[in-house]
């Protein structure tokens, strides 16, 4: 393996060739798992990473040296960085269809929820927590989800009222799967300290103020972002701090783009892609203040 080079499949698309050296970063950082396809001279087509004997088990040791003008990581603490998100074009259009239908014919719900948190929490790449997973199981919360594909029917009773009321039940059963989701996650097989720990008054509190804020057209961008980073703020559990950085200009336009885009039906899976990779990749772990 040391003077092999190597290729992986990303998206349908194969990426290198690659070192060893750094292929073993790659996997360190998780961009490359057990199920990753790869390739490399003599072999007879792509495998799983997990397939092929000794190559994961390479990337246990130490991660190579960084290259000049890379940071490294001061002693004792872990590295930062953005996270991203791996996701095939039709897959992620597929699931979240089905999501969608899922919630439309209520009784699926918990099934399809979990089943989508588990697929996309797998797709994240996290820097220093390979393999990333969700552990949740679907008798967890599943009235939860129950509730909330109930409630987007309330629209449709006629009683315009009653959208006023449900808004904060929705934003109570959102609480409630933030929280859920955040103490089910594992790295490596290993299940992670975290919590989220924000009060559910205050959640409520944003929830309501973005509905408010749509009547503004564009105030909705600012109030996100400024959502985003109160949550990020209330995750504990994390060596690293966990933040928030697009502004309010750059969610505005983009998500503008996304939604005048589909308005044409085609470009719906490259938007779809192109928008999510974005909102994640604004998402970065940065070393605690001392």
């Amino acid at each position: 393996m040391p003077n092999q080079s190597w290729f992986y499949a990303s998206d349908g698309q194969q990426r290198g060739p690659y070192p060893a050296v750094q292929l073993r970063e790659l996997m360190a950082r998780g961009t490359i798992t057990a199920d990753t396809l790869v390739w490399s001279e003599g072999m007879a087509g792509w495998q799983r990473a997990a397939d092929i004997p000794g190559l994961l088990s390479g990337a246990s040791g130490p991660p190579p040296v960084p290259r000049s003008g890379v940071p490294l990581t001061s002693a004792g603490g872990h590295g930062g960085g953005p996270l991203s998100i791996d996701v095939g074009l039709w897959e992620l259009l597929g699931r979240g269809l089905v999501f969608a239908i899922g919630f439309l014919l209520v009784i699926p719900a918990p099934w399809v929820a979990t089943s989508f948190y588990r697929w996309i929490i797998s797709r994240l790449r996290v820097p220093e927590r390979p393999n990333l997973a969700f552990s949740g199981e679907v008798g967890d919360i599943w009235y939860v989800f129950v509730a909330m594909a109930l409630s987007s029917y309330v629209g449709l009773s006629g009683y315009h009222f009653l959208q006023y009321i449900i808004i904060p039940l929705q934003a109570f059963l959102s609480w409630m799967t933030v929280r859920w989701i955040a103490s089910n996650l594992s790295s490596n097989g290993r299940q992670l300290p975290i919590a989220f720990d924000g009060s559910a008054l205050t959640y409520i509190g944003w929830h309501v103020l973005l509905f408010i804020s749509t009547v503004t057209i564009i105030g909705w961008a600012w109030v996100t972002t400024a959502w985003m980073r109160w949550m990020c703020r209330n995750v504990s559990g994390t060596q690293r701090e966990i933040v928030f950085n697009a502004s309010g200009l750059e969610l505005l336009w983009r998500t503008l783009v996304f939604v005048l885009g589909s308005m044409l039906l085609i470009p719906i899976p490259w938007l779809l892609r192109w928008y999510t990779k974005w909102y994640v990749s604004q998402f970065e772990l940065v070393e605690r203040a001392a």
